[in-house]
């Protein structure tokens, strides 16, 4: 005698199905991973593509472009190598005169201008009276614009109806043309620029020295240390950073001098920087070579010497200014 039982097999809960489940499980640990492997180089890639698009691009074609004799006027494109190079160092002394007057201004508007803004942050980092208006008042050239700028000051300094002359004529002094000599140019140019950034740069200097602990100048006041002591021992070693950094700034802006001697005279000839070139900037000898003589190929050779400049010049400053601040 047998007995055969017909046992059903146990019913699973309802929705629960074990193999979908596990897959489901390992498709979410393999997204997890690659969302944290990757997710840091999609956040950061907006950065490299407008970077390569705008700043590597660039200087890529300049390099590439500099080797060639690439011009509107040419027919086909040739490659060159370094003639471009050759003939800009050896045997064109425009470029030379271009560069002569831009470190010629650079220095007459870059010292006075650091210097004065330090004179005037550190007056302002002090209680007197008003201070919010007269820090309101130096941020006030930044906002105007450098063609109103120019405008105003070529007529300070025009030679029969200016200011400057009008003054002059007072003392019985003979009145000076200051777009005919390449010392009275680059004097009233470097105003202008002065006069735009010396606040510009006052309000960094004073953003530092509000960061300096007030109680390492209660400690020197305590020590019988003047107000002159305190500066140079506590607040120009504070503010290495600060000058270094406007330092690089100022030398970045004064090599690429362009809109205050382009606006500086009139007329179709603007951008030759006078009659005989005194104020003739590198930026604006660049734009002649490449917008008046369309020679595209040299104008890039232009432009790298440029940026050689400014890169050997910032390095310079920065060595400078991390020795002198490094002994006080």
């Amino acid at each position: 005698m047998s007995l055969e039982l017909d046992t059903p097999a146990p019913a699973q809960p309802r929705g629960h199905r074990a193999g979908p489940a596990g897959g489901e499980k390992a498709r979410r640990r393999s997204l997890t991973r690659l969302d944290l492997k990757f997710s840091p180089y999609l956040y950061v890639l907006p950065f490299f593509v407008i970077f390569a698009t705008f700043g590597i691009y660039p200087i890529v074609y300049t390099v590439w472009i500099a080797m060639t004799d690439r011009s509107p006027l040419n027919a086909e494109t040739s490659f060159i190598g370094l003639d471009n190079f050759v003939r800009l160092i050896a045997d064109d002394p425009q470029f030379w005169n271009a560069v002569y007057n831009t470190f010629g201004m650079f220095l007459m508007a870059t010292v006075p201008q650091l210097v004065i803004a330090m004179m005037l942050a550190n007056a302002l980092n002090r209680r007197i009276k008003g201070q919010t208006f007269f820090r309101m008042a130096i941020a006030m050239p930044i906002i105007t614009s450098t063609a109103v700028v120019a405008l105003i000051f070529s007529m300070i300094y025009a030679r029969d109806f200016g200011l400057i002359n009008w003054l002059l004529s007072v003392f019985g002094a003979d009145p000076i043309d200051f777009r005919a000599s390449k010392f009275a140019s680059w004097f009233a140019i470097s105003t202008m620029v002065d006069w735009r950034w010396v606040g510009y740069n006052a309000l960094i200097y004073l953003a530092g020295m509000q960061a300096i602990p007030k109680d390492m100048y209660e400690a020197a006041a305590l020590d019988g240390a003047s107000r002159m002591r305190q500066f140079w021992s506590i607040t120009v070693p504070q503010l290495r950073p600060t000058i270094i950094f406007t330092l690089i700034i100022s030398t970045i802006g004064g090599l690429q001098l362009f809109t205050e001697p382009l606006l500086f005279t009139s007329g179709p000839g603007g951008i030759s920087g006078g009659s005989q070139g005194q104020f003739q900037t590198i930026t604006m000898y660049l734009l002649d070579v490449m917008n008046q003589r369309f020679q595209w190929g040299y104008a890039g050779a232009v432009s790298l010497l440029l940026f050689l400049l400014i890169a050997g010049m910032s390095l310079v400053n920065y060595l400078l200014a991390r020795r002198i601040s490094s002994d006080k």
